[in-house]
């Protein structure tokens, strides 16, 4: 039997930092999206329960594949095993000074241009 990879893929979403293990990680056919299948999550014990992990089990209930936005990912590696799925508060984060990277900016509707003197 071969062994499967798996995946740690760390990103942003609505001000928090989601850690999430996979064994399926690809470019999507959309452009500018990264697609996650097979998201794995630890076996539950009735001695230890994560709250954030059971929060995103209950978000990603019945998602066979989830597609991140290329400009949210903050990093992917691939692991020797997997670990516990989190989400962080961006404050939270070690260091404080995680940020998404900047979208390009759009002219303000009705007054992008150049005004005459």
């Amino acid at each position: 039997m071969a062994k499967q990879n798996i995946y740690k893929i760390v990103f942003h979403q609505q001000g928090n930092v989601y850690e999430l293990h996979a064994r399926e990680v690809s470019h999507s056919e959309m452009y500018g999206f990264l697609e996650i299948g097979e998201i794995i999550f630890g076996e539950r014990s009735a001695l230890l329960v994560d709250p954030s992990e059971e929060k995103l089990k209950s978000e990603f209930a019945g998602v066979l594949r989830t597609f991140i936005p290329i400009h949210a990912v903050v990093r992917v590696d691939e692991v020797s095993k997997e670990g516990t799925n989190k989400i962080t508060a961006t404050d939270a984060v070690p260091g404080g000074n995680v940020t998404q990277f900047p979208a390009p900016g759009f002219p303000a509707p009705g007054g992008g241009g150049k005004t005459d003197p």
